[in-house]
């Protein structure tokens, strides 16, 4: 044999070796992950068949090669960010998303470079396994004996390794393949259960005017904080900060009459999708996927927001992150939307985040809150300035000082760039927590300045942080088990009636959860809210 075709040779067979034993998950990348014999490859003898059904098994092995590899770079991703892998079911939107992202971030023209480098790539994956295929063909039928020889030998080799539970005898592609098959299946099935939860009955025995009386009169804002987890609590490099300024905003909280009750609830997301966390609290219903929150948008199960509306509240979504259309509004039944447009933010952005949350609130309270006479208001409060890349990180100022946002634009304009940030984990990890201090602040900032007797404020965490801020690993692909999904949630007032609705919760005095708080799924919230508040049915 020639150098040259030797070389190429031995090449596709070194690509295809790679491609059956690299591992879907960044972490695991080592040697040892590389220096195994995957039974797999010994199904390439498969390609020693000759005419229509050679050929034909080359394109199947090839397409089963190819989305192999695409499967183990989407999973890559995914636990990169998310802690678990791909779903091709449910997460091909994230392209769609993902586009929007990269386009605050790095404006459209880099946007789209990214993605026609992505649809490149997979290209290029599809194109090189049926090319590495064909050349291992071309290897197998000149040496047709030897081939056949090789196989078996190779055959009895792992199978000696396997009954001595040797590490070494690899069955990865085929397993990689087998997890995301019966993840399609339960995802399916999983479908079907869902359906079933939202054909069930979900009447609460309440009448209009024994619903909520708990709260009559009181302005009821749910605030979600973006990417605020356990970990800053929990974690050391973040409690440092966190603690001591949930601490002091504690006793600012007491100075202006105001008690703080504080827990964890379990969300059904980490890293992002925060659409999940709001569907599944304002549901009551667990929802972890996007066909799970696709199906809850398109059915009749009534919301918080709903459930306050029907009480008589004014009910508002505040979403400073909504740039576009978003139909999913209709299914809330909000009276009103506030989004990024009629906010009156004339500011820059920071970033991907369109406006600080400071100016968030502001405008909210000179929208809604300000008027003398008018009914209670339920609102629904998105605040994003914890949503990554973390930079630059909004700094407080004087709330009389806030006017139309472009009071922000030095600070908008100022800091490193995500690429620069991004480039250093302990700097990420840094502008993080940096970010959901300057968030609760600004929070417990607004109810000391513009909170009263009939201000009630439900403050909790949409989910954890990708991992690679909270530093979290899983045992395996298919059972995250090691990164908790937990996140705080706090319950502030003045009313002593309403903390003493909520004394069977035993929540943690203050603005600092227990260790031994009770921690609930984020689906049971509504349907306790909704007790502790309403008057028993009779």
């Amino acid at each position: 044999m020639q150098p040259f075709p030797l070389i190429v040779n031995s090449l596709a067979l070194v690509c295809v070796f790679i491609a059956l034993v690299i591992p879907n998950r960044i972490s695991n990348l080592d040697i040892g992950s590389l220096l195994v014999l995957p039974l797999e490859i010994f199904a390439l003898g498969l390609l020693l068949l000759p005419g229509r059904i050679g050929l034909w098994l080359h394109w199947v092995m090839a397409a089963l090669l190819s989305l192999g590899v695409i499967f183990k770079c989407a999973d890559a991703a995914t636990f990169h960010v998310f802690a678990r892998p791909f779903n091709p079911l449910f997460d091909f939107y994230l392209l769609i998303n993902g586009m929007n992202l990269l386009s605050g971030v790095l404006g459209s023209v880099g946007a789209l470079l990214i993605s026609v480098l992505l649809l490149l790539t997979v290209a290029v994956i599809v194109v090189v396994a049926f090319w590495v295929l064909g050349r291992v063909q071309i290897v197998l039928r000149s040496k047709l004996i030897v081939s056949i020889a090789i196989a078996l030998i190779g055959v009895f080799i792992w199978l000696l390794l396997h009954f001595n539970n040797s590490k070494r005898a690899s069955l990865q592609f085929y397993q990689h393949w087998l997890a995301h098959t019966q993840s399609i299946v339960l995802t399916l099935r999983d479908r079907q259960l869902f359906q079933q939860q939202l054909d069930g009955d979900d009447t609460f025995l309440y009448a209009d005017d024994a619903l909520l009386t708990g709260l009559s009169g009181k302005d009821v804002l749910v605030v979600f904080v973006e990417s605020y987890g356990r970990t800053v609590i929990d974690n050391p490099e973040f409690s440092a900060h966190i603690l001591p300024m949930l601490e002091r905003s504690n006793q600012q909280l007491l100075e202006k009459g105001f008690i703080a009750r504080s827990g964890y609830l379990t969300s059904p997301t980490v890293g992002g999708l925060s659409w999940l966390a709001h569907g599944t609290a304002m549901s009551g219903l667990w929802i972890d996927n996007q066909i799970r929150y696709n199906n809850l948008m398109l059915s009749q199960r009534p919301t918080l927001n709903r459930l306050f509306k029907q009480a008589g509240w004014r009910t508002l979504a505040v979403m400073p992150a909504i740039t576009m259309a978003w139909p999913e509004g209709n299914y809330y039944g909000y009276d009103k939307i506030y989004h990024a447009h009629n906010l009156g933010y004339q500011g820059l952005p920071f970033n991907w985040v369109t406006m600080p949350d400071q100016y968030t609130l502001a405008a909210f309270q000179q929208f809604e809150r300000v008027q003398k006479t008018r009914a209670p208001v339920m609102a629904e409060i998105a605040l994003i300035s914890s949503h990554a890349p973390w930079t630059p990180v909004p700094q407080m100022i004087d709330w009389n000082t806030v006017g139309d946002g472009r009071v922000f634009n030095v600070q908008a304009s100022s800091g490193d760039s995500p690429e620069t940030v991004w480039k250093d984990k302990a700097r990420i990890r840094q502008q993080y927590h940096l970010s959901i201090a300057y968030a609760l602040e600004n929070i417990v900032s607004y109810v000391t300045h513009y909170g009263d007797d009939n201000l009630v404020l439900l403050i909790l965490g949409d989910h954890q942080p990708a991992p690679i801020v909270t530093g979290a690993v899983t045992a395996n692909d298919e059972h995250p088990q090691k990164g908790s999904r937990d996140v705080p949630v706090h319950l502030i007032s003045r009313d002593q009636h309403v903390m003493k609705a909520i004394e069977r919760w035993q929540w943690t005095e203050g603005m600092v959860p227990s260790t031994t708080v009770p921690v609930w799924p984020m689906d049971k919230l509504r349907n306790r809210f909704v007790e502790a508040f309403s008057l028993p049915a009779d």
